[in-house]
């Protein structure tokens, strides 16, 4: 026989319900894990939003017990549940799945009601003994969804995007050390996947390094600029209606105390609370770095492939057997893995820009879906480059010989000499070239184009890859 498990009634406005004894949270979050079996993935997959939201509540409990609203046995029961769970216990508890209706609702109730069965549990209280401790009257004293939801998804954000900058500096450094590494390696640059002219491998990851760089900058300036003004104190629509005047500084003040990040009020909290603009510019900054990434890798790929039939010209690390018929057979699983990690973020940039347009008068009610594409991007975007950087960058080699014989036999040299023997001849060397299949330095020299000292200087490498000044009249 299956053994019964223990519960107690809770009642709300719908009626009463059999809560497991043993739970945290109470009624109205099972009222919401009944209802909203989509994703699959509950609030507790994402720690930094967890976290997040303890903070607000602890911020919001120590203003109102400031202005003498909450009692000094209820602030500290209070804050010692939020702390704790701000130090990572309870967040099994967190078990609302990420997409529900109700504008985020589920999600504070979630919060409010672990917050005051962990309190109640420390003031030697039994769980869901609410004239105590209050998940409504108490934990959410002053606030509503509409300001303590957004509020911690942009402090849920904050959290993550220190780690974030940190896997993007390290990737950085990664291909930096590359270039560093391969800036003797001649190879031939493409254009249209055709062969066009020489550089050194060098310089082709010293690319890599830049683009990412580029948007390290952006994110390290912008993003704090978006997700640190917080509409907390707003309540329902950005009114503050049923708070003390004085509840919203002292609330942001602590936030930022508690969290350690310069959170601040919004300009205009009606603004604020309807509009998720800073959502979706940040969502598309993490779009734009996916994709510059997944640019990166399909280039990885392209220089590996072969390893006989293709460019061959740098070795990825071997990570496992890439055929279960094709023996010896190697794949490049690394950079296709963040090649599908773009492609969900960039998915999920769309995602989210139709749920911010979807909003509609004083909320949008789609947040909880915003919510959810934004802490998966973050995620996604973090991990993939740390895998990627450890798994593939770090161990790449250059296949220097291949490189060098590949520029030596290219069609493309010709375009090094188009200044000394004229645009004519080069089309002409450079067809018989093809149509021969024989070399264009070989070509050069039988039709004793150049001298084999001027050809020589004209070949070296320093001057190949970078501008030099022609002779005039050459």
């Amino acid at each position: 026989m299956p053994e019964t498990v223990s519960t107690r009634t809770e009642e709300d406005l719908l009626g009463q319900l059999e809560v497991p004894s043993h739970a945290y949270y109470g009624i109205q979050t099972l009222r919401a894990v009944q209802n909203f079996k989509l994703s699959g993935v509950p609030l507790a997959h994402f720690p930094n939003f967890v976290i997040a939201l303890a903070m607000v509540k602890h911020a919001a409990a120590d203003a109102n017990h400031e202005l003498g609203y909450l009692t000094t046995c209820k602030h500290q029961a209070i804050t010692h549940a939020c702390q704790r769970i701000m130090q990572g216990e309870f967040h099994d508890q967190f078990v609302v799945d990420m997409i529900q209706g109700g504008a985020g609702t589920s999600t504070n109730m979630n919060a409010n009601e672990v917050i005051a069965n962990v309190a109640l549990e420390y003031l030697g209280c039994e769980k869901g003994d609410y004239k105590q401790v209050n998940p409504n009257n108490d934990v959410n004293m002053a606030q509503s969804t509409n300001d303590s939801y957004p509020t911690a998804i942009r402090l849920g954000l904050l959290l993550g995007h220190d780690k974030l900058l940190l896997s993007l500096e390290n990737l950085i450094a990664a291909f930096r050390v590359k270039a560093q590494a391969f800036e003797h390696v001649l190879k031939m640059g493409r254009t249209q996947l055709q062969d066009a002219v020489p550089m050194t491998l060098g310089q082709e990851f010293q690319a890599f390094a830049t683009t990412l760089e580029e948007d390290l900058c952006r994110l390290r300036t912008l993003v704090p600029e978006l997700l640190c003004e917080v509409n907390l104190g707003g309540t329902a629509i950005g009114t503050g209606i049923n708070a003390d005047p004085s509840y919203q500084r002292l609330a942001v003040e602590r936030l930022a105390a508690i969290s350690g990040h310069p959170v601040k009020s919004a300009v205009d909290l009606i603004e604020a609370t309807s509009d998720m603009g800073d959502f979706v510019l940040f969502s598309g900054m993490l779009k734009r770095t996916a994709v510059k990434l997944s640019k990166i890798c399909n280039d990885l790929r392209l220089l590996s492939s072969g390893p006989r039939t293709g460019i061959n010209e740098i070795n990825l690390p071997a990570r496992q057997p890439g055929s279960s018929i094709m023996p010896g057979k190697v794949n490049p699983v690394i950079p296709e893995a963040v090649n599908q990690v773009a492609f969900e973020i960039i998915g999920n940039d769309l995602t989210l820009t139709m749920a911010a347009e979807a909003g509609q008068l004083q909320l949008n009610v789609m947040e909880p879906i915003i919510a959810y594409k934004m802490f998966d991007s973050i995620r996604l975007l973090q991990r993939s480059m740390d895998m990627l950087r450890e798994l593939c960058i770090d161990d790449i080699t250059a296949n220097e010989n291949h490189c060098l014989h590949l520029v030596e036999h290219s069609i493309g040299l010709v375009t090094a000499l188009n200044p000394y023997i004229g645009y004519q001849n080069s089309t002409r060397i450079a067809k018989k070239a093809l149509e021969s299949g024989r070399g264009i330095l070989e070509l050069v020299r039988e039709e004793k184009l150049l001298e084999d000292d001027v050809l020589d200087d004209i070949l070296k490498p320093q001057n190949m890859i970078a501008p030099r000044l022609v002779p005039v009249n050459s």
